[in-house]
């Protein structure tokens, strides 16, 4: 099962998979990934590399090669069990497959192994993971309009999620996120967010913690009336984000989204009655009115 979750996904988001070839971090990321078995497998480069294999043949994986392959393969299947989208499938194994190059390189020579984590390192602080660009219904908050919306009408529910662009895990959970907003936001349930990562008062203000070892990022709050009513991850004594998963299922039922958008909804058919009234009540004074001077 481990192994075909990830299959799935993939087969799954085969359509939109073309964007992948497009990104430059996700060709350079996958370049990278991929080098140690490009050189130990491609001649004439292959043919210059130290073996230790017995027949003597430098274009083949060793048994210490081999043996650390597969313990790469085995430690992605683990993580990508508690992968929810494509792209925390495909950077597990980016990441765990830097790693593992990491080490082959420094076994076969140090100088190899050096320039191989000045590369990594070099396309670490050069590219960026791609931000989700698609369509949404969310609004954005800085620190000086967060708490006006929140108290500007106290019958609106408010799901608000705490993100930093740095975190891959916000990144992943950004187009589900999106898809809910498109799903749910009426008058009476609207989404918001706020990059905590921009504006680091904001964290201190809500108690979200932008530590890695936190694992608090990313954080949605559901706001009714301006107070806090209800947060996932939820955080222990000790400052650490209780284990949660951000699929979209978890969020619709720890939320009550379905209940929250019916009870917006009534509060979006009482503003529609009371405008028509309202009009309606101006109309009949404006006609009293012209009768008064008509007599």
């Amino acid at each position: 099962m481990a192994v075909l979750t990830p299959i799935l996904a993939i087969l799954y988001s085969a359509p939109g998979l073309w964007r992948w070839v497009s990104q430059p971090y996700y060709l350079l990321s996958a370049l990278l990934s991929a080098s140690f078995i490009l050189i130990r497998k491609v001649p004439p480069v292959c043919e210059h590399l130290p073996t230790q294999r017995e027949d003597g043949n430098p274009c083949d994986f060793d048994w210490r090669e081999v043996e650390i392959l597969m313990f790469l393969s085995a430690i992605v299947m683990m993580k990508n069990r508690r992968c929810i989208t494509i792209e925390q499938h495909i950077g597990n194994i980016f990441m765990f497959s830097k790693v593992a190059n990491t080490i082959l390189f420094f076994r076969l020579d140090l100088r190899m192994g050096l320039l191989y984590v000045t590369l990594c390192l070099v396309f670490l602080m050069t590219c960026k993971p791609p931000l989700y660009m698609g369509p949404e219904h969310i609004k954005y908050f800085s620190d000086k309009t967060i708490e006006e919306e929140m108290q500007s009408d106290g019958r609106v529910s408010w799901i608000v999620e705490y993100f930093a662009n740095w975190s891959s895990e916000c990144q992943s959970f950004a187009p589900i996120y999106a898809e809910l907003s498109l799903k749910y936001n009426c008058a009476g349930l609207k989404f918001g967010k706020v990059d905590i990562g921009r504006y680091p008062d904001l964290s201190t203000r809500y108690n979200v913690s932008t530590s890695p070892l936190s694992k608090q990022l990313p954080t949605l709050i559901l706001f009714q009336g301006g107070k806090e009513i209800l947060r996932r991850p939820q955080v222990d004594k000790k400052g650490r984000a209780v284990s949660w998963s951000f699929t979209q299922e978890n969020v619709i039922r720890e939320f009550n989204l379905n209940e929250l958008y019916q009870k917006a909804k009534k509060i979006k058919k009482q503003r529609d009655d009371t405008t028509a009234d309202t009009a309606a009540d101006t109309e009949n004074e404006t006609a009293v009115t012209e009768s008064k001077k008509d007599q």
